[in-house]
C-alpha cells in the first residue's frame, strides 16, 4: 500500500500524502520522471539508502529523518541539486553523498555533484557531505612483443623477440563538487564535515611483455642458438589528482 501511495503521489500531487520511507538495509530509487520533487516526509531507516537520479535538480522535504548509517546518494549530473529541508533529524553515521563516478576505458571520470543544501532546523551529531570527484580512468596496457622466429637447419640464426610497447598514462581525476550549505545559526560549525577533494588520478598502464627469442634447435651438423628476448615496455605514469571543489557555509 505504501508503494502504491508513493507512485500515486508522484503522478498526482493530490493523490495522497507524499511520504517516502526506505526500510532498514534496503535501497530505494526516486523516480526520474520529473526534475522537481516535493515530499512531506522522507525517512531512511538504519543502513538504508535513497538514490536520487541525475535529472532531479530540486528536492524539497518538509521533514527528513536519517537513521544510523543511513545515506542519501545523489547520482552525478551536469546540473546542481537544490535540496531544501524544513526540519531534519540525522542519526550518527548518516550522510549525504554526491561523489563523482570513476573513469573507465570508455568514459572519463565525472566530477562530484554540485549541491545547494538548506536546513532550516537541524538536529544531528554531525552533518556529513561527500562530494569528492571520481577516480581517473586507468592507462592502457602496452601491447606484448611478438616472439622471434625459430631457426632452421639451412640458416643458423634465431630471430630476436620484439619489444613490448609502453603503457599509457592514467587519466586525471575529476574535480570535487561545489557545495553550498545553509544551516541554522545555532548549529555548531565544528559539526559540519564536507569533503570536496578531487578524485585520485588513474593508475598507470603497465608496459607490454617482451617477446621471446626464437628457440635453439639442434641440427645434423650444428646446433642453432636461440634468439634474445625483446625488452619489456615501460609503465606509464599515474594520472594527476583532480582539482578540489569548494565549500560555502552560511548560518541562517
Amino acid at each position: 500500500m505504501r508503494k502504491l501511495c508513493l507512485l500515486a503521489a508522484f503522478i498526482s500531487p493530490l493523490a495522497c500524502a507524499q511520504v517516502v520511507s526506505v526500510e532498514t538495509n534496503s535501497l530505494m530509487r526516486l523516480p526520474n520522471t520529473t526534475s522537481t520533487l516535493q515530499l512531506e516526509r522522507l525517512e531512511v531507516a538504519d543502513y538504508g539508502t535513497l538514490l536520487v537520479p541525475s535529472n532531479v535538480t530540486e528536492l524539497t522535504v518538509k521533514e527528513l529523518r536519517l537513521g544510523h548509517e543511513a545515506r542519501i546518494a545523489i547520482v552525478p549530473g551536469e546540473q546542481a541539486l537544490d535540496m531544501k529541508v524544513s526540519r531534519a533529524d540525522l542519526a550518527e553515521g548518516s550522510r549525504i553523498t554526491a561523489r563523482g563516478a570513476p573513469g573507465t576505458y570508455e568514459k572519463a571520470a565525472r566530477a562530484g555533484r554540485n549541491l545547494n543544501l538548506q536546513f532550516k532546523a537541524l538536529n544531528a551529531p554531525q552533518l556529513s557531505v561527500d562530494a569528492r570527484g571520481g577516480t581517473g580512468a586507468p592507462g592502457f596496457v602496452g601491447l606484448d612483443g611478438a616472439n622471434g622466429q625459430d631457426p632452421g637447419c639451412t640458416w643458423g640464426q634465431a630471430g630476436r623477440g620484439f619489444d613490448g610497447s609502453d603503457g599509457s598514462d592514467g587519466q586525471p581525476g575529476a574535480p570535487g563538487g561545489l557545495v553550498r550549505l545553509e544551516v541554522p545559526r545555532d548549529f555548531p560549525a565544528q559539526l559540519i564535515k564536507v569533503d570536496v577533494a578531487g578524485g585520485a588520478g588513474g593508475p598507470a598502464g603497465p608496459g607490454g611483455k617482451p617477446g621471446a627469442g626464437g628457440k635453439s634447435k639442434g641440427c645434423l651438423v650444428y646446433r642453432a642458438d636461440g634468439g634474445k628476448s625483446g625488452r619489456p615496455g615501460a609503465d606509464g605514469q599515474p594520472g594527476p589528482v583532480g582539482a578540489a571543489g569548494s565549500v560555502t557555509v552560511q548560518h541562517l
